[in-house]
């Protein structure tokens, strides 16, 4: 595979932030910087970087950070005028400690790190994609702040005056959202319960109006993956939410190299225990984790919905006593547990799928 350097002639690295841009142009066969310059982040700031990388012929491609925040514009301009761009995390943190720190030096760092990548990010698409994106945060916070109030009401009738608890006691959530949204308070009330009602009153219109929010931009979900990508939504156990957290994370064909990718860009893909015992592995926390969310969210709704039926495990054969070995190689054992391993023998491994040889070679020293 040819490596970037073989490529481009110029590389140009972005240090993005809120309000300018830094940019250093970067020898791809020396690594040097040949010039820097710092921009508002405005269009005419954003034309003065293409106008400085114009200024250097041969091929160039843009490392650009942030191409999903403080870079989107920039990164929106340069796909639109055919520009080769990347995207970029923060330069390597050890970079940063031994040396000085800059937004020059940020900007050639990063047009140097994309040079030492093996494999380098596109940057993810706009439009439908873009659109999901926008609507799929929208939504969660509108259900994460529907949440949190409905958690308060609970909390405060617990501890309301005896008038309002029993008027509120034993109703789900839903009826006590509606019982609390019509509730008046009366001027013969004391002061306590009087506040009690009307903050009760105001956190019941807040769900409401959260709730009618979040179907507003689950409607709108559901319309752009219908007319984007319908065929996801034909498969069992997919909704217009999961699919729409699929494919902001895919975004667009080409981004994903591989279904190995895929899987480590969502976090599904095993990692083993450890260089020995590679039968066993552990979770994988990193990767996109509302893309992760999405796909557990998935697999539970076909375990339970789907009816082919799951594959078996097949039966574990009897594990055998390893034999050329006496007896005074093993600790002693009880009359009650000498017809078996002792618990502190048992295999170290629960995976079912690994033959009882494998679990005699573990128990060896």
């Amino acid at each position: 595979m040819a490596i970037l350097a073989d490529l481009v002639q110029v590389v140009i690295g972005v240090d993005t932030h809120k309000h300018t841009h830094t940019a250093a142009v970067v020898a791809a066969a020396s690594g040097g910087v040949l010039a820097t310059q710092t921009v508002p982040t405005t269009p005419a700031g954003y034309q003065a970087l293409v106008a400085l990388a114009q200024r250097h012929s041969g091929p160039r491609v843009w490392a650009v950070e942030g191409t999903g925040g403080y870079g989107a514009g920039l990164a929106r301009l340069l796909v639109e005028r055919g520009e080769w761009v990347v995207e970029l995390d923060r330069p390597a943190r050890a970079a940063r400690r031994h040396g000085a720190k800059s937004d020059p030096l940020d900007a050639a760092r990063a047009a140097r790190e994309a040079l030492g990548r093996p494999q380098l990010a596109q940057p993810r698409a706009g439009g439908q994609r873009a659109a999901l994106g926008v609507l799929v945060a929208a939504r969660r916070s509108a259900v994460a702040a529907s949440t949190c109030a409905k958690r308060q009401l609970h909390a405060l009738v617990v501890a309301a005056p005896e008038r309002l608890r029993a008027h509120l006691r034993g109703r789900s959530t839903r009826q006590l959202v509606a019982a609390c949204a019509r509730l008046r308070g009366h001027p013969s009330w004391e002061l306590e319960c009087r506040t009690t009602a009307v903050v009760l009153r105001a956190l019941a219109c807040r769900v409401l109006e959260l709730d009618a929010e979040a179907r507003t931009h689950q409607r709108a979900i559901t319309a752009i993956v219908r007319a984007w990508r319908p065929e996801l939504l034909t498969e069992r156990g997919i909704g217009p939410i999961t699919a729409a957290m699929v494919l902001c994370a895919w975004s667009h064909p080409g981004r994903c190299r591989s279904d190995a990718a895929f899987a480590m860009l969502g976090g599904a893909a095993p990692i083993p225990a450890s260089s020995g015992q590679p039968v066993r592995y552990r979770l994988n926390r990193s990767g996109d984790r509302q893309l992760n969310r999405a796909l557990h969210t998935i697999v539970l709704a076909r375990c339970r919905f789907d009816p082919t039926p799951a594959p078996t495990w097949p039966a574990a054969a009897p594990r055998a006593r390893p034999t050329g070995r006496s007896n005074a190689a093993w600790p002693a054992t009880s009359p009650a547990s000498s017809t078996g391993a002792s618990k502190e023998h048992q295999p170290l491994t629960h995976d079912r799928s690994v033959p009882a040889a494998a679990h005699s070679r573990i128990l060896r020293p």
